[in-house]
């Protein structure tokens, strides 16, 4: 695996863990002002912008019409830790959809 793949896996990583922070951000009282200025989800937004330079890492070997269909495999993850961590319903449908998600993943990365 090279660095740029290395790159485009923390990029992936790093962006699901900001969105994890950013949705803990927004589940506390109060309104959206005072949700931006919460701990998870300033850092949730700074994970943001480390996950974008992480892939402008990745695009330099990577082909865009490669990497930008990898990062899809956030999704996949993000369903899960949505039901198992937030409580949100997880259905036929959903897992449905992860699969062809995931299914698609894999064609690209190995192409």
């Amino acid at each position: 695996m090279t660095a740029h793949w290395i790159a485009l896996a923390a990029a992936i990583c790093t962006s699901l863990a900001g969105q994890i922070l950013l949705k803990s951000g927004a589940t506390g009282e109060g309104n959206f002002i005072a949700q931006l200025f919460r701990f998870h989800t300033i850092v949730g937004l700074g994970l943001y912008g480390g996950a974008a330079l992480l892939y402008i890492v990745a695009l330099r070997r990577i082909p865009m019409s490669v990497a930008l269909p990898c990062t899809a495999a956030s999704y996949v993850v993000a369903v899960l830790i949505g039901h198992y961590f937030f409580g949100e319903v997880l259905n036929p449908q959903k897992i449905g959809a992860v699969a062809l998600i995931s299914l698609g993943v894999v064609m690209l990365a190995s192409a």
